[in-house]
């Protein structure tokens, strides 16, 4: 099977888990981006006028995304990663979603966070985007090597 490693960082913590899972699991990465970079202002979580607030309490925000993998259709698994913002994912990921054809391939979510579990970014993704083959998403902070191959043994990809 052709695994693809999709991601989202913004401040280096999700790209440093997608990198240890491409070399576990011998997948390409794509870096989803955005293309209208954030700020520091943007990323004010704390100010109700912030951008990221803004596109994060509106389900129908879809932020711009500088582009989309080549070639998607030669993926049957495809690994997401993001950090949670306000409990779920970032509207971006939501944008790449919406701008690919899924059908027929595996989509794993991961993410990274400091305070937040992925349980509810899972349901959220899997409530807006019922079409979609789910596995079963990690929270992947500081993961250890020996414990991302039990995750990836337990995929049972």
């Amino acid at each position: 099977m052709k695994i693809l490693i999709v991601y989202f960082s913004q401040a280096g913590h999700t790209r440093i888990a997608a990198e240890k899972l491409a070399e576990a699991i011998e997948g390409d990465i794509f870096e989803i981006k955005p293309e209208v970079p954030y700020t520091e202002k943007d990323l004010d979580g704390y100010n109700e006028s912030s951008r990221t607030y803004n596109e994060q309490h509106d389900p129908n925000s879809r932020p711009a995304i500088k582009g989309i993998p080549d070639k998607l259709e030669k993926y049957d698994i495809l690994f997401i990663g993001f950090p949670i913002w306000w409990y779920i994912a970032p509207r971006l990921v939501y944008t790449f979603i919406d701008s690919v054809n899924l059908t027929g391939k595996i989509v794993i979510p991961f993410a990274t966070s400091y305070e937040s579990t992925i349980e509810k970014s899972c349901n959220e993704l899997k409530k807006t985007y019922p079409q979609i083959t789910w596995g079963n998403g990690k929270l992947l902070n500081q993961i250890k090597k020996d414990d991302l191959k039990e995750w990836i043994n337990n995929l049972n990809l």
